[in-house]
């Protein structure tokens, strides 16, 4: 992806730390986003602004072309309706009392939400197992820029755990820009970043502060990066997407910069048919509310572009685009996984310029049901046909045309 077409080319980096899988342990859509100051960021989120709300019940309709982007046509998850459930307790009325009355109705909310939350995730189906596999291909850039974290399993690290919490996972694809230092900077710090910032025993509610803690880890990260990147003669130009997956029990939280996307796959009962929904939502500078956040910081969009050279409008690093509004705070959603999900992708949009995403949906399927695939001494039948798909399908994507780096994760999601 060509977004720096004026800008001077950094120095080369080392290609073989440009895929970088860990495998150690160790909205109202934000019409006005808060300055980056923490100041006025905590402001905001303790508003209780419509950055977090819930899913709405799954419906019986079909996703539709592309899958949808806010989650109004869920297919039915048919485990008991429990995101249904999570959603309407969470919308419960705050009570009209005094200040300390309300507060306790507020705690009590909270604890009965999460006794909710986590009845639904323990119940008859238990923990969902995750497992990622990733694949990809440099295509016909100079150098990969794409950068990827795969931590199964990151429970240990984050204790002492709320006794509400059974698992932790982590999952990301970072799809650089103007050089490979803020991608791997990212694959490498953000993670690390989030350990340390996530909630340490009991809470009130495992929600809220899990949606804090994300947003926190990505403006220290991105703080982190540009404080090096300015100490640097010349200053680093380089910026990222991030897309992150954070699996805290059988609940999914999605935090998303920029045009990298996250899809999963879920089965509709009803039609029979698998469905790609939409986990993320892209931030490009020709959406209104990104274009209106940019002209208020006195930036502009020129050939849909900040400043006619940044083509994403949220990203880590960056540093010469923040003060025209480019900003490092996520779009956060929430989804609840069930036992008719089959698996996630985490693509960058070198994927998503020559396949949608049912396509790459359908695509990856038709691998996994493709019993010619050899398995290799040590690898299970499942492993091996994920590893192909992933591989198939970056491969393809390169065959289609896409001239820009193709990184392919997919998480299975083990029943």
């Amino acid at each position: 992806m060509d977004l720096f077409g004026d800008l001077p080319e950094p120095r080369p980096a080392s290609r073989t730390a440009a895929g970088i899988e860990i495998q150690t342990p160790g909205s109202l859509l934000f019409d006005d986003l808060p300055p980056s100051s923490s100041e006025e960021s905590g402001k905001e989120i303790q508003k209780g602004s419509f950055l977090f709300d819930d899913l709405p019940p799954a419906s019986s309709a079909d996703s539709g072309s592309g899958g949808s982007l806010l989650f109004d046509d869920l297919p039915p998850a048919s485990s008991g309706n429990s995101g249904s459930q999570a959603t309407q307790t969470s919308q419960a009325p705050r009570s009209d009392g005094k200040g300390a009355k309300r507060k306790t109705s507020e705690e009590e909310k909270n604890g009965s939400e999460e006794r909710v939350e986590k009845k639904v995730c323990k119940g008859s189906t238990g923990i969902f197992g995750l497992k990622g596999y990733v694949a990809e291909r440099k295509g016909e850039r100079e150098e990969m820029q794409d950068a990827h974290v795969i931590l199964n399993d990151i429970t240990e690290d984050c204790k002492p755990l709320s006794s509400l919490i059974t698992r932790v996972s982590y999952f990301a694809v970072f799809d650089g820009h103007g050089g490979i230092r803020a991608s791997k900077f990212a694959a490498q710090n953000l993670h690390q970043n989030l350990i340390r910032k996530f909630p340490k025993g009991e809470v009130i509610s495992v929600e809220k502060t899990v949606k804090r803690c994300l947003l926190d880890t990505f403006k220290h990260t991105d703080e982190e990066f540009l404080k090096q990147a300015s100490s640097q003669k010349p200053a680093w130009k380089d910026g990222s997407t991030a897309t992150c997956v954070l699996a805290v029990d059988n609940i999914l939280y999605i935090a998303n910069l920029g045009d990298s996307r996250a899809i999963l796959c879920r089965y509709n009962e009803e039609n029979q048919k698998h469905a790609a929904l939409s986990l993320s939502k892209e931030h490009n500078p020709t959406q209104y509310e990104e274009r209106m956040r940019i002209q208020k910081a006195g930036g502009n969009v020129r050939d849909g572009r900040v400043l006619g050279v940044l083509e994403v409008s949220r990203s880590i690093g960056d540093g010469q685009y923040k003060r025209c509004g480019v900003t490092s705070v996520p779009d956060i959603k929430r989804c609840q996984l069930t036992h008719n999900d089959r698996f996630i992708l985490l693509a960058c949009d070198g994927l998503f310029k020559v396949f949608t995403p049912e396509e790459a949906v359908n695509f990856i399927l038709s691998c996994l049901e493709d019993e010619k695939i050899q398995t290799r001494e040590g690898k299970s039948a499942a492993d091996a046909r994920y590893e192909a798909a992933c591989n198939r399908l970056a491969s393809k994507a390169v065959q289609r045309g896409s001239a820009d780096n193709v990184t392919v994760m997919v998480v299975r999601i083990e029943r």
